[in-house]
This record gives structure tokens, C-alpha cells and sequence, in this order.
């Protein structure tokens, strides 16, 4: 099968398991990051990117499988964190070959770890990969999955910024708002329809020509702008990052104009200490991977037998959960994003701890 390798250094990374899998035939190169079982098996999609190297790689994935810990925590589920990463560019070297050589590492970790769609994998890749593994979600919907997960994270997107607002606006509405939303992929052009449908005026940008011709033909209300950060500078009253991480930095906070940011992008704070600036200037942030839980209730979902309208009513309560944390943060004095992780932490610790509790 190739290479397989793994770390079990909590002290290093901060993870109960790292691994590394090599298939040099097909041209695979993974790493598997599992944060925490404390809930129950792992459970995170797997990142098909060409990284600059595997440091960048490797980063990510222990970013992105910490991340769904908390996640997972937050959304209620009895499902741990993990996150996988393939390197390399999906439109060169992704096979059917590599993909199923990928789902035989996923197997042979014997269920700690299940894997669904992230950036640059699909259903269809999903059901290759199950070809080769039971440890996979976010499958078709001819093969008893639940199919694009997209649909449920903008709900969820959605659900998370009608909490914020009322936060600020006394409201749970968008109705006459603006709204920014920067990227157009597979989460932002659902959530753009509910923010049409719900009387938002929507700004959008995305760098792929393809999803501003979707934009301009699907909704042609919808206001096209050259880039995010003509976007981040515009006179909008929520923020909504839905591409990639890291679209929260020094520059991007000082350059805000909007006082919500509620979007699907993973990981959007660029280094710890955002989330105060953001405070500091009164802009609320409403957790990325608060907000963004509803893909993984989807798919979630999938694993007790998928009934779309059980999951969409989970994903509604990212409504609820959104307001509680924000009512915790304005009574601890602390940003959302620290009341959000230490209610995670509170579910993982309290729940983890059960399992001393041995059964025969």
C-alpha cells in the first residue's frame, strides 16, 4: 500500500494522533489529524489543495482537526474532531486510484476517524473513497447518503447571522441589511438565495469568473464587486467570508466597515489576538465554526441514517447556540470566539469524562 506513519505526541501537537500516508503508485500524500475521540470518533472532511509544502500542509490539517473538535462540540454531537488533507492540485492528480488508496489509510484506522467533502472534494469522490472504507459521509444520495452538504452550512451560515443581528439590531432578521459575502463556491451561493429571500441587499465577490456569471444570472440584484478587499472596504453592515481561512487579519479588522461578521469560511482568524481587535472596534464576531455546523450535522446525520429534515431542524438550532454564546460573552466581558471555546471545552470535558466510567 505505500507508506504510513503516525505521531502520538499530545505534548507537541496537541492532538491524540497525527498520520502521515504515502502511496507513491497513485501520487497520494495525506495527513490524517485526529484532535479529540473525548465525544466519539473523529469526524472532518478531507481537503484535497496543491500546498506550497507539507509544513503548510500538516499546519493546516492540525488547525482544521482542532477546529472540528470544537465544532462538533458546539453542534451538540456525539462525534469527536478530525480533519484529513491530501497534497496536491485535485485537477491534476486526483484518480480514482489515489482516491481509493486514501479511503484504505481511512479504514485502517478502525473507526476512529470518519471523513466527509471539504475544499476540493465532492460526493462523488465520497463514494469512491467508500469503496474502500465504511468510515465515509457525505455521500450521494443514491448510495444512502445525504449528498451536498453546502445546503445545510448555509442554512446554518444563515441561521448564526439572524442571531447576531439580533444581537446588534434587536432583530433576527437581514431584511434591509447589507450584506457582504465573499466567495460564491459551493456554500456562499446558497447562502446568497437566503439572504435574497429573507430582503438582504447582497454585495459578493469571488475570484472564480464562473461564479460571477452564477451571480449575475441566478440573481442579478445581487451587486458584483472586483475583489474582497473592495468588499471588506464597502458600506456593509455584515460580513460574511465563505472561501478560504485567515480573512481576519490586522488589516482586514482596521479596513472593516461592517459591525457583524458571520461567514462559512473555516479558521478565519488569522492569528490569536483578532477576535480582540475586532471587540475593540465593536464589531461582533460570530464563531466560524459555530455558524458553519451545519454541514457537519449533516453529514452527521448520515451515519444514524440520513433524514434531511431531522438534520435541518439541528442545523436551525445553530440559531439558538449562537445566541447563547453571544449572551456569554457580553456576561463574561470575553470576545464570542473565547465564550464559544470554553463552552466547547466545557460539552468535551464533561462528556470525555464519562468514559471512565467502564462497562462491562
Amino acid at each position: 500500500m505505500g507508506v504510513f506513519a503516525s505521531t502520538d505526541d499530545p505534548e507537541s501537537t496537541g492532538h491524540e494522533q497525527v498520520v502521515f500516508c504515502q502511496d507513491k503508485q497513485t501520487g497520494l500524500k495525506a495527513i490524517i489529524g485526529i484532535y479529540s475521540t473525548a465525544l466519539g470518533p473523529a469526524l472532518g472532511g478531507t481537503r484535497f489543495y496543491p500546498y506550497a509544502s507539507e509544513e503548510e500542509a500538516l499546519a493546516d490539517v492540525l488547525d482544521l482537526s482542532r477546529g472540528m473538535a470544537y465544532k462538533n462540540a458546539l453542534a451538540g454531537l456525539d462525534l469527536g474532531g478530525g480533519k484529513a488533507v491530501i497534497w496536491g492540485d485535485p485537477a491534476q492528480i486526483k484518480t480514482e486510484g489515489l482516491l481509493r488508496a486514501y479511503g484504505r489509510f481511512v479504514e485502517s484506522l478502525g473507526g476512529r476517524y470518519y471523513t466527509a467533502c471539504d475544499v476540493g472534494t465532492y460526493v462523488p469522490d465520497m463514494d469512491v473513497i467508500a469503496r474502500e472504507t465504511r468510515y465515509v459521509t457525505g455521500r450521494s444520495v443514491e448510495h444512502g447518503g445525504a449528498g451536498d452538504s453546502s445546503i445545510l452550512t448555509a442554512w446554518g451560515v444563515f441561521q448564526g447571522m439572524r442571531a447576531a443581528a439580533e444581537h446588534v439590531w434587536g432583530v433576527p432578521t437581514l431584511h434591509g441589511r447589507r450584506v457582504g459575502v465573499a466567495g460564491l463556491g459551493k456554500v456562499g451561493k446558497y447562502l446568497v438565495g437566503h439572504l435574497v429571500d429573507d430582503g438582504a441587499e447582497v454585495v459578493a465577490t469571488d475570484v472564480n469568473p464562473q461564479a460571477l456569471e452564477w451571480a449575475r444570472t441566478t440573481h442579478p440584484q445581487v451587486s458584483l464587486l472586483d475583489d474582497v478587499s473592495a468588499l471588506v472596504a464597502a458600506d456593509i453592515d455584515v460580513y460574511a467570508p465563505c472561501a478560504l481561512g485567515g480573512a481576519l487579519n490586522d488589516d482586514t479588522v482596521a479596513a472593516l466597515r461592517a459591525k457583524v461578521i458571520a461567514g462559512a469560511a473555516n479558521n478565519q482568524l488569522a492569528h490569536p489576538g483578532v477576535e480582540k481587535l475586532l471587540a475593540d472596534r465593536g464589531i461582533l464576531y460570530a464563531p466560524d465554526y459555530v455558524v458553519n455546523a451545519g454541514g457537519v450535522i449533516q453529514v452527521a446525520d448520515e451515519i444514524e441514517g440520513f433524514d434531511f429534515e431531522r438534520a435541518k431542524l439541528r442545523a436551525t438550532r445553530i440559531y439558538d447556540t449562537t445566541r447563547e454564546i453571544l449572551r456569554l460573552a457580553d456576561a463574561d466581558g470575553v470576545p464570542p470566539a473565547v465564550a464559544a471555546d470554553r463552552l466547547a471545552e466545557r460539552r468535551m470535558a464533561e462528556i470525555g469524562r464519562l468514559r471512565a466510567i467502564h462497562l462491562r
